[in-house]
Parts: structure tokens; C-alpha cells; sequence
């Protein structure tokens, strides 16, 4: 039962903004689209020696290729990645100031592969050009604001925004791009603008902490160039103690959405960085507190019903390509009041996602069951029945829904925080009507469709790790609390329930959101053991969720959430339908396993975990079925699935495979010398 670990596909506030697979007719419309000629112009007009047309044809790009990928394969097949980066030397300033925001947007709406394609046609060179550029820039209009007018000072830190958000979607891209930004030696250029937040729009300051948040990621050079500098160090602590003051320009305030994204990235910069000089618990001081509120605060069904109004009231007034003259040429940034509004609540579900996103890597870094209870003892005990039994009744008793402490604890830990994360994630995990467009059907704002859908996934990663961690933990209360267990379980099964089983293009997220959520389910089920009355569509959707699968991971923690739900005491129906499938996974004669060698393992396990007592009810089962005859007869195929696990590449899997298979001889000559 493993713990979720941050993914870099989800470290932009913007990753990949939609995916193609959220718009499939865009893509089967590339080679019949009405744009394929309108473009040709656009295309020309990026060549052009007049400085006017250029700026326009790089405006007009920034504008179309947003949630268009039909328009924006059309733009990739003329090669208008490279005719951007060509104009970031352009003579004219205007001109790659328009190509950065055209190439900052191409970064975020195309994702990795348009970046890959950036990267290979040299896009960093002109790039380190430009960070002096701005640094001198920002230096002379902190030192004397006056000497700039405010319009002049808005487009460098508009410039900044495109240059420094290229360059954090670039350190996603490859571990080539990454090293080759190391070289850059970024942070310095970036802690400037941190360190200038109150002087600064909040922009360009969100964006070099966003930066700043990927670099720091499991990257040790910049890590080091962090931690080395206290007055880093404590820049940071300061956004997350004192709070943040900053502004827009004259008379413009910043929205609360802006401030808490700023915030949220401090904190996972703090996170990825762990300064031992501060003299502070991260996760426990600065992570789970901060960041609670953060998750606690937002009802994705109020966000998706405004966004419905917001779209509805927007289709009357569709932007077309026609619209772009050379004459009126918009501005990159130009956008509606609703399209504004519909950002500003995107922006708003994109903070939730990077909390649950920080949340979950810090929850990861919290005890482990398996190292807590084992003591990292890798020596095979022979006495494995008692072993077993032994750990399940410290599984069972660690745990306190409600943040009660052991009298033996004398100081909050951050295990203790956990129980209040549960009730916000799991509004978290509930989708809406707007996270699952129904199949052949594009979602009518694609950028809320696919945040929606990582928000769900995320929360169910953080709920995996919360579950796992609360299981290692000394928190006495939570076995006892079975209303709290069931109403938990309820509503991750309800959620499940809406999201269903069925899975059509266009709707790969519930696929990813099943894998995850059965691990949910089983850190639940293993709490509150025995505690859940099995339902017939619960176990069935189990049953084919763990058949119709290729993970093993995914089948393994299929196996043990059917354990959990077998030990229910009073449903001998649910218990016998479980195991009858349980034992049709085991070996026969010759023939190996049909689920792999991992899940086989948990099969074994859960098998004689259901069965160690012979005095339950459900019992009969294994009686009148003869279930040690048939596990008697798995015993060959068990043992040679063991031999087979590489000791130096799987090690642990190796020492937990001969346990089981000591295990299963012995409990089959348990269960026979009893003669039942």
C-alpha cells in the first residue's frame, strides 16, 4: 500500500491547461478546419519587414491558439515555434515582447511537447539575454520609480511574467532542459522578486515563486543555492508569517486568489528546500496549518454552476479569427470581463490543486506504516501467525478520527493535524457536472474540466497518504470511532458512485481517479476492519476493477480492500462470493497465477488474514468449501512464484514473498490439524 508521491505533471498553477484528450473533436478537426487558410496570413505576416505587422502576427497567435488545439497543430505545422523564438531577437522591442506572451502561452495551453520542441530550437539562448535585461530594468525602477512612466513599467513586468513562466514550463520538460536553466544559475534573479513583493504587481511575483517552487523540486543545485542564503530563508518565512502586501498599480488591489496562490507556492518552496537553520517543522508548522484553510475554503459544485452562467452568457459573443485586423490589433493580454471572471475562478481551482499537490508530498514524507510497525528489520520471524496477529491489532488501534492524542504524547505532532484534512478532502474528491463532459462531448470550458478532474485525483493522493500515516501513528481513538469510519466511507463510495465505471474517450481521468481511490479504500477499510458492511455493487466493482486491470499495483490494493470487506462478520454471503474470487486468482498445478506475482502475494495474505479466526461466523465458508485443500494445492505454485523475484532488484518484494509462502504452509497445517 504505497503513498502517492508529487507528480511533475502537476507542478505548473497551469499544467498542460487542457488536455487534447478534453477536446477530441479539436484534434479530428485539424486537416478540415476553416482556420487551415485564415492562418496562412498570420504565418506570412511574422516574415513581414514592416515592425507593425510582425507585433500583430505575434499577437494574433497568442490570442488563437488558447483552448484551440486544432488552430494550434495548424500553427506547430507551420513552424511557428520557431518563427517565435526568431522574433524574441527581433530589432523592435514591441515585437518579442509579443513573442515571449505568445510563446508563454503556447508553454501552457500546448505542454510538453510544444516545450520539448522550444527546448531542441535553442529558445534558451535568447532567454539568458533577457534575465539581465530585466534584472537591470527592475533594479532602476525600484531604486527611482519615477524616472519610468507607469505604462513602461508595466510592460517589463509583463515580460518578465512570459520570460520567467517559460522558463519554469522548460524545467519540467527533460532533465537536459533543467540542467541546462541550472547553468542559469536562476535563483538569485528570481529571490529578487520574492524579496520585492510589496514593490511589485503580484504577477511576476507569483511567477518566480512558481518558478522557484519547480526548481526546488527534488534538484539539488538549486535546493543548495537556496539553503545557503539566510536571507532566502527568511524572505520565505516572512510571506508565510506576516502575511503579503502588494498591489496591482495605483488603486488596484490584489485579489485574495492571487495572494493565496503566492502563499501556496512559499510554502512548497519551504517544503522542497526543509531549511534546518529556521528552527522549524515545515510540515507541521508551515505546511498542514497554512494550508488547511486553503482546501477548506472553495465548493467546486458553486465554482462549476458559475462557470456553466459564466459560458452561457459568453457564446453569444464567440471571438473569431475574422475579428484580428492589423488596424485594431489586441493586446495578448486582452480579455473580456467574463473571460476574466472565468479565469479568475480557474486561477482560484489551480491554487487548490498545487495545496493538495504540496499537501500530498508532505503527508508522503510522514511515518510509513510498514517502517513504523516492522522497525526495518528485514529478518523472517517463523512465528508469523502471531506476527500477523500483532500487527493488526496495532493497525487497529492507532488511529483517532477526531485528533484525540495518547496520553503519552506530550507535544502536537503533525499526525495529529491529519484527521482535520479528511472532511475537506473528501468534499474534494466529489465530482461535478462539469468534471466528466459525457462521452463524444466537448466540455463546455475546458480549462475548468480539467482542473476539476486533477483536484478530485489529487485529494484522493492526499487521503491515501493521510490514511497510510494515520495507520503509523500513536492517536488511540480512531478504531473506536466506527460512525466516523462509515460516514468516511460512505461518501468516498458515493463519489466513486458518480463517477462510474464507465470509461469512453475523452475521460481518462476516472481511470486514474479508480487507481487512486482503491487505495483510499483500502487504508479506510484497514482502519475500520470488519466495521463495513460489503455492499454487492461494492464488491463487484472491486471484482472488475482488479480483472480488468494491467497494474499490479492496482490489483494489489484491489485484493486488499476485498480482504477488509470479507471480514465482516455478519454478511457470509459477500464473504464467500470474495474468497471464491480470491482463490480463483491462486496458482494451479502448472499454471501460474493470472494476476502476477505481487498481487498473488496479497491474495495469500488476505486469504489467511480472513481466516485466521475459525470461530467467525463467516467460517462456514471455508469449511464447506474446502478452501485449505485448494490453498494446499496453490502451495507449489506460491513457492515458485517467490523463487522467481530477483533478490538485488526486489528485494523486499523477495522477503515478503517467503514470509507469505512460510505463512501459507503453516496456516495450512493449522487449519487441518484443527479437523473443522
Amino acid at each position: 500500500m504505497g503513498k502517492s508521491q508529487k507528480k511533475r505533471a502537476m507542478r505548473r498553477h497551469n499544467p498542460m491547461r487542457v488536455p487534447d484528450s478534453h477536446l477530441p473533436k479539436g484534434l479530428q478537426s485539424v486537416a478540415s478546419s476553416s482556420k487551415n487558410e485564415a492562418i496562412l496570413p498570420i504565418v506570412q505576416k511574422m516574415e513581414s519587414p514592416d515592425g507593425g505587422e510582425r507585433k500583430w502576427a505575434c499577437v494574433a497567435v497568442s490570442n488563437l491558439i488558447q483552448n484551440d488545439p486544432s488552430t494550434r497543430r495548424l500553427l506547430q505545422g507551420k513552424n511557428i515555434v520557431g518563427s517565435l523564438i526568431t522574433r524574441l531577437s527581433d530589432s523592435e522591442e514591441e515585437v518579442w515582447i509579443e513573442a515571449a506572451g505568445a510563446l508563454r502561452n503556447l508553454c501552457i495551453d500546448g505542454g510538453y511537447d510544444i516545450c520539448a520542441e522550444m527546448y531542441n530550437k535553442n529558445v534558451l539562448a535568447p532567454l539568458k539575454t533577457f534575465v539581465p535585461k530585466i534584472s537591470t530594468a527592475l533594479s532602476q525602477f525600484l531604486e527611482n520609480p519615477k524616472t519610468s512612466s507607469e505604462s513602461a513599467q508595466k510592460v517589463v513586468y509583463e515580460f518578465a511574467d512570459n520570460v520567467i513562466t517559460i522558463l519554469w514550463c522548460l524545467s519540467e520538460t527533460s532533465n537536459k532542459a533543467l540542467n541546462a536553466i541550472n547553468q542559469m544559475n536562476l535563483v538569485p534573479f528570481l529571490m529578487s522578486f520574492l524579496a520585492s513583493r510589496n514593490k511589485l504587481p503580484i504577477v511576476p511575483v507569483t511567477a518566480a515563486a512558481q518558478c522557484l517552487y519547480v526548481l526546488t523540486d527534488d534538484n539539488q543545485p538549486a535546493i543548495d543555492d537556496v539553503r545557503s542564503n539566510d536571507a532566502y530563508i527568511n524572505c520565505l518565512l516572512d510571506v508565510v508569517r506576516t502575511g503579503v502586501e502588494v498591489s496591482n498599480g495605483k488603486g488596484k488591489q490584489v485579489s485574495d486568489e492571487r495572494i493565496n496562490m503566492f502563499k501556496v507556492l512559499v510554502c512548497g518552496i519551504l517544503g522542497n528546500v526543509s531549511p534546518s537553520s529556521s528552527g522549524i517543522e515545515i510540515t507541521k508548522d508551515i505546511t498542514l496549518p497554512h494550508l488547511q484553510p486553503i482546501i477548506s475554503s472553495i465548493s467546486l459544485l458553486e465554482i462549476a454552476d458559475t462557470v456553466k452562467q459564466l459560458v452561457t452568457t459568453q457564446e453569444s459573443e464567440p471571438m473569431e479569427i475574422e475579428k484580428l485586423s492589423l488596424k485594431d490589433a489586441p493586446k495578448s493580454d486582452h480579455k473580456s470581463q467574463i473571460e476574466s471572471q472565468l479565469e479568475n475562478l480557474e486561477n482560484r481551482l489551480r491554487t487548490i490543486q498545487l495545496a493538495l499537490e504540496i499537501l500530498t508530498g508532505a503527508c508522503a514524507l510522514l511515518p510509513d506504516p510498514v517502517a513504523a510497525l516492522t522497525g526495518g528489520d528485514d529478518d523472517i520471524d517463523d512465528s508469523n501467525e502471531q506476527d500477523d496477529t500483532e500487527m493488526d491489532d496495532v493497525l487497529d488501534d492507532d488511529m483517532a478520527l477526531d485528533g484525540k492524542l495518547s496520553s503519552e504524547k506530550s507535544h502536537t505532532s503533525p499526525i495529529e493535524i491529519l484527521p482535520s484534512l479528511v472532511t475537506p478532502l473528501l468534499a474534494l474528491t466529489q465530482p461535478t457536472a462539469l468534471s466528466f463532459p459525457p462521452p463524444a462531448t466537448a466540455s463546455i470550458h475546458p480549462p475548468t474540466t480539467s482542473v476539476l478532474s486533477a483536484i478530485h485525483i489529487s485529494a484522493l493522493e492526499c487521503l491515501n497518504n493521510i490514511f497510510l500515516s494515520l495507520s503509523a501513528s500513536s492517536i488511540r481513538d480512531l478504531k473506536v470511532d466506527v460512525a466516523s469510519g462509515r460516514r468516511i466511507w460512505e461518501q468516498l463510495w458515493g463519489a466513486l458512485g458518480n463517477v462510474g465505471i464507465q470509461i469512453e474517450r475523452g475521460q481518462e481521468k476516472k481511470q486514474e481517479i479508480w487507481e487512486v481511490a482503491v487505495g483510499v479504500s483500502w487504508g479506510i477499510g484497514n482502519i475500520w476492519k470488519g466495521d463495513f458492511v460489503p455492499t454487492e455493487e461494492q464488491v463487484n466493482t472491486l471484482i472488475q476493477l482488479c480483472t480488468g486491470s494491467i497494474d499490479s499495483a492496482t490489483r494489489v490494493k484491489c485484493i486488499g480492500t476485498l480482504e477488509c470487506l470479507a471480514q465482516h462478520q455478519n454478511t457470509i454471503d459477500a464473504n464467500r462470493i470474495i474468497s471464491l474470487y480470491l482463490l480463483s486468482l491462486l496458482p494451479i498445478a502448472s499454471n501460474p497465477s493470472p494476476v502476477g506475482t505481487e498481487p498473488l502475494l496479497q491474495v495469500v495474505s488476505a486469504l489467511i488474514d480472513i481466516y485466521s479466526d475459525e470461530n467467525m461466523p463467516y467460517d462456514v465458508n471455508f469449511r464447506e468449501g474446502r478452501f485449505e485443500d485448494r490453498l494446499a494445492d496453490s502451495i507449489d505454485g506460491v513457492k515458485k512464484a517467490v523463487r522467481a523475484i530477483d533478490k538485488r532488484k526486489e528485494r523486499d518484494l523477495r522477503i515478503r514473498g517467503e514470509e507469505i509462502r512460510d505463512n501459507l504452509i503453516a496456516f495450512v497445517s493449522y487449519r487441518r490439524e484443527l479437523g473443522l
